[in-house]
C-alpha cells in the first residue's frame, strides 16, 4: 500500500512501514513546512493515504468535505512514535475503532 505518513505521526513509522515493504512518502523526509491543505493535495493527487495524529486532517475531511484517497488517524494516548506502528496492525479503515465514534462532527465515522 501507498502511505503518506505526517510530520506529526513521526519518522520511525514511516521506517516501520517501509520495513514492512509498504510504499512510503515521510512528510518530514520530503516536504517538511508543507501545510495541511498541501499535504491532503499531495496525498488526493498522488494516491496517497495518510497517517497521521493530527486531528485538523478530520475536520477538513468530516467537515469541509475534503476530496481525498483515505486517512488514517493514529491517535494513541500517551505512545511516543516507536511503538505507534503496533497500532497500525490493529487498525482498519474499514471498521474504525469505537472511540473514533462522535469525533470530527458525526457519529458514523466510516460507517455506513
Amino acid at each position: 500500500m501507498r502511505f503518506l505518513v505526517d510530520v506529526c505521526t513521526g519518522s520511525s513509522v514511516a521506517k516501520w512501514l517501509k520495513e514492512k515493504g509498504h510504499e512510503v512518502c515521510s512528510v518530514y523526509d520530503e516536504c517538511r513546512g508543507a501545510t495541511d491543505d498541501e499535504v491532503l493535495e499531495k496525498a488526493y493527487s498522488e494516491n496517497w493515504i495518510i497517517i497521521t495524529n493530527d486531528k485538523d486532517f478530520g475536520e477538513k475531511i468530516y467537515k469541509e468535505n475534503r476530496i481525498h484517497q483515505g486517512v488514517i488517524f493514529l491517535r494513541l494516548d500517551g505512545q511516543r512514535p516507536a511503538p505507534k506502528g503496533s497500532g497500525l496492525v490493529r487498525a482498519s479503515p474499514v471498521d474504525p475503532p469505537p472511540e473514533a465514534e462522535g469525533n470530527f462532527g458525526g457519529g458514523n465515522v466510516g460507517r455506513e
